[in-house]
């Protein structure tokens, strides 16, 4: 195996290598020249279009038809999109290989799949009307430039909201390029214009004159990391300058008089000029070198080189990387190269292997780990294994070393290999494996429909797959021209026991083919209630749907279907669905009960429930202020029940509050408060506490209120009202139905102890103690004491004593030596 550096070329202090990736990548009677292309980053798809500008062969009417073909890098075909959109201004890729087609009139087609489905959106009437000359794309947006050098930026194609940027002079713009978001200083997308002899800086507020006088600039361009931009002159010259014009840091002269197709960054390093069949690439300080080829060759950059794809190959030129140069580089004597060298000597069996390790093994940890990150960075498989065989046979030697970065980077290796192999066509690097993600390059694999790989791969790095089995069921359904009863078993036992699967994802694809009775075989294995119910409600499976939210005990997934169902049927329809479901019909009954009384009704009139509608018309009966309307709703709520003997009770009831109502009415008139709405015993208590006896007992007589309760109602009316004489009238009857212990406690409670303690001795039915205590109450020491006198309750008189002060406690003293002789 020939040495890497073979393939190494030195532009100034720097290495820079050309690797071949693959050969015979399209037909020699493609015309490559005729096509645009465009690359996705990461090593990703390439999307080919027929060059509008340029004469075609003509080769029958078949071939005649436009389309967007996306390859592989391997030339393999992976989908052709047939394209009737009209003119294509824009063609680019985002970062997570969506494929961006903007048509002249602003129509922006973003296919997300490499598989032909699509999601569309337009960029306004301005660039209808108008018209797109170019765009340019960074990873997850684009700006577009119309024909009268308005910008027009999109920034997020998920939520697409096209923003017009400041305008630019409208002289003829020569080249432009932008500066992503991430780079600019003001973190907004800034455009660079190449417009008369100068550049303008263009962003969503501004747009500035940087001043230049060496104009027109043919070609711009800004590196990867946004911190340099590539200008190419009109005397064909390169200018590498600082992003923000500060610095001029090198410039070429090209030699060539025609303008090149294309210039590119290589990584963050050095230019590439293009033209049909000749490469420069212009290193720091202006060294160069250059390659050539035997057709037209197409210059796709990527984050840390360039693709450069012609009929016969596809290579990837790049600047070595330092580790790669550190154990390769000739004469080098870094640790890593003398490790490399050591191993060489193990497989030849010479004793100069150990003397080689002797030499590093103060640096041994050094130079395993730059092997190890060397291995990463090769594409061949040879100089892999040699790199981690001398990691391997250094890590041996060291006494306590990490193996876990060896360990994770022959898994990495095994996966690039494996996606880089022709017939995958995937030829990361492994910096770009880094920036791009495991599971990213995952979802490229099932993209491409490589089930089988993305699932090894899947397992290998122990991440989830169940997206690869649910892209894979859903392209089952899609394709698949068996009936549906096979499709749906042969899914359901290929994801049996799957972890993480997603029925409802491949039911609305199976939905979305027309499938429908597939699509609801396949929700019966949706365990998640929440995923089924809206994919049934899309089917117009409501009744299923209805039922699996019920089943899932979601009251919020139960509402969402009754709100659907409501909307969409007439309401008798509606009952009918919700009347063999006592779960729905419930939710529904108090939903209505809280925000829609007339649903209410209905719902009760439908399924004959009298009484419920009856106590409905009571509620709103109570609550209209209009009177007439009030008697109206009671005679309704009556008239609901009035065939019905079961409730003869709830019908008197009624007949009740309408007779209330009027006393209530006349009342109003004639008294200053409000009585409507109050019960009997409320009316009695407020007519007593305003005055109105008469009324009170006018009420009491015709409801039939027990004397009880009516003494009770007046206690408290008068206590409430402070109408001591009153109550001291009422202390004057013989007899009360309720006792006098109420009066005493009410008017205590009220302060009035003089009152309260005139009804002491009428609470004959009281114990002595009682009494007793009662007096205490009423802050009467004496007269507790002389009722504790009369029951020779020495102890009584004790505590009375204690309690009581000044002459009170004598008379109480004087009490208990009475007591005390008499015994």
């Amino acid at each position: 195996m020939s040495n890497p550096t073979a393939e190494w070329d030195k532009v100034g202090d720097r290495f820079y290598r050309k690797v071949q990736l693959y050969t015979a990548v399209f037909d020699q009677d493609f015309e490559l020249e005729n096509y645009i292309l465009r690359a996705a980053p990461y090593g990703g798809a390439i999307a080919l279009y027929r060059d509008e500008d340029k004469l075609h062969a003509y080769r029958g009417t078949q071939a005649a038809k436009s389309s967007i073909d996306i390859y592989s890098c391997a030339g393999k075909l992976i989908r052709r999109v047939n394209w009737d959109k009209g003119s294509v201004k824009g063609l680019g890729w985002s970062e997570d290989e969506k494929l961006l087609v903007i048509t002249q009139d602003g129509t922006v087609r973003c296919y997300y799949d490499l598989q032909g489905d699509f999601t569309q959106f337009s960029l306004g009437s301005g660039a209808e009307d108008i018209g797109v000359k170019e765009c340019r794309f960074w990873s997850t947006g684009f700006v577009a430039l119309l024909n009268n050098n308005h910008l027009i930026a999109v920034s997020n194609y998920d939520e697409p909201r096209p923003k017009l940027l400041a305008s630019p002079p409208e002289s003829t713009v020569h080249s432009w390029t932008i500066i992503p978001p991430a780079y600019s200083l003001s973190r907004s997308v800034e455009v660079l214009l190449a417009i008369d002899q100068t550049i303008y800086v263009v962003d969503a507020t501004e747009s500035e004159d940087r001043m230049l006088q060496n104009g027109p600039f043919h070609h711009i361009s800004v590196s990867p990391n946004g911190k340099f931009a590539a200008l190419y002159t009109e005397d064909s010259k390169l200018w590498v300058i600082s992003s923000d014009f500060q610095n001029k840091l090198s410039e070429y002269d090209s030699r060539v008089k025609t303008i090149p197709n294309d210039v590119q960054w290589c990584g963050n390093n050095s230019v590439i000029l293009a033209w049909e069949d000749e490469i420069h690439m212009v290193g720091p300080s202006g060294a160069s070198t250059k390659y050539f080829y035997d057709g037209r060759v197409h210059v796709l950059p990527d984050v840390d080189g360039v693709r450069l794809i012609t009929n016969d190959l596809c290579e990837f030129l790049q600047k070595v990387p330092d580790v790669t140069e550190d154990v390769f580089k000739l004469g080098s004597s870094s640790p890593a190269s003398v490790l490399l060298d050591a191993v060489d000597q193990l497989d030849k069996k010479s004793p100069k292997a150990d003397d080689n390790i002797q030499l590093i093994r103060p640096n041994l940890v050094e130079a395993v780990d730059t092997c190890v990150k060397a291995a990463g960075h090769e594409f061949s498989i040879h100089w892999q294994k040699q790199l981690l065989k001398a990691a391997s046979f250094g890590k041996s030697v060291i006494d306590l070393y990490n193996s876990d970065e060896f360990v994770d980077m022959c898994e990495v290796l095994r996966i690039l290999n494996a996606v880089r192999f022709y017939e995958i066509g995937l030829p990361i690097s492994y910096e770009q494996f880094v920036r791009l993600s495991p599971e990213k390059l995952v979802q490229r694999l099932i993209n491409r429909h490589e089930y089988l790989l993305a699932l090894r791969v899947s397992e290998y790095l122990r991440l989830p797959t169940d997206r690869v089995y649910v892209h894979w069921a859903s392209q089952k359904v899609r394709v698949s021209t068996e009936d549906e009863e096979s499709v749906c078993r042969l899914i359901v036992q290929k994801l049996e026991g799957k972890r993480g699967i997603s029925f409802e994802e491949i039911a609305r694809a199976a939905y979305d083919e027309g499938r429908g009775r597939l699509a609801t075989e396949l929700l019966n294995y949706e365990p998640r209630a929440g995923k089924q119910v809206p994919l049934l409600l899309n089917m117009e499976e409501d009744e299923i749907a209805l039922d699996k939210a019920i089943e899932s005990g979601d009251t919020d997934l139960v509402f969402f279907v009754l709100l659907h169902l409501k909307k969409k049927l007439s309401l008798s329809s509606f009952f009918r669905v919700i009347n063999n479901r006592p779960v729905a019909t419930a939710l529904v009954e108090s939903s209505a009960r809280a925000q829609d009384w007339e649903l209410l009704k209905d719902l009760y009139y439908q399924d004959d429930r009298r009484l419920d509608g009856s106590d409905l018309l009571i509620s709103e009966a109570l609550k209209v202020e209009d009177m007439n309307s009030r008697f109206d709703k009671l005679k309704m709520a009556q008239k609901l029940l009035q065939d019905s003997k079961e409730h003869t009770f709830q019908i008197k009831a009624m007949d009740e509050a309408q007779r209330l109502l009027k006393m209530q009415d006349a009342f109003d008139k004639d008294v200053e408060s409000d009585l409507t709405g109050l019960s009997v015993n409320e009316t009695i208590f407020q007519l007593t506490k305003l005055g109105h006896m008469k009324r009170a007992q006018k009420v009491q007589s015709e409801f039939k209120v027990p004397d009880k309760t009516f003494w009770w109602l007046r206690l408290r009316a008068l206590v409430a009202k402070r109408d001591w004489t009153e109550l001291e009238e009422s202390a004057k009857v013989k007899k009360s139905p309720i006792g006098w212990e109420p009066f005493f406690n009410e008017i205590l409670g009220a302060g009035n102890t003089k009152l309260a303690s005139q009804f002491i001795p009428k609470c004959t039915t009281q114990t002595p103690a009682d009494r007793v205590e009662m007096w205490m109450k009423c802050g009467l020491m004496v007269k507790a004491g002389e009722e504790a006198l009369k029951a020779k309750d020495v102890e009584a008189l004790e505590n009375i004593k204690s309690k009581a002060t000044g002459s009170a406690a004598n008379e109480i003293d004087r009490m208990i030596s009475q007591l005390t002789r008499s015994r």
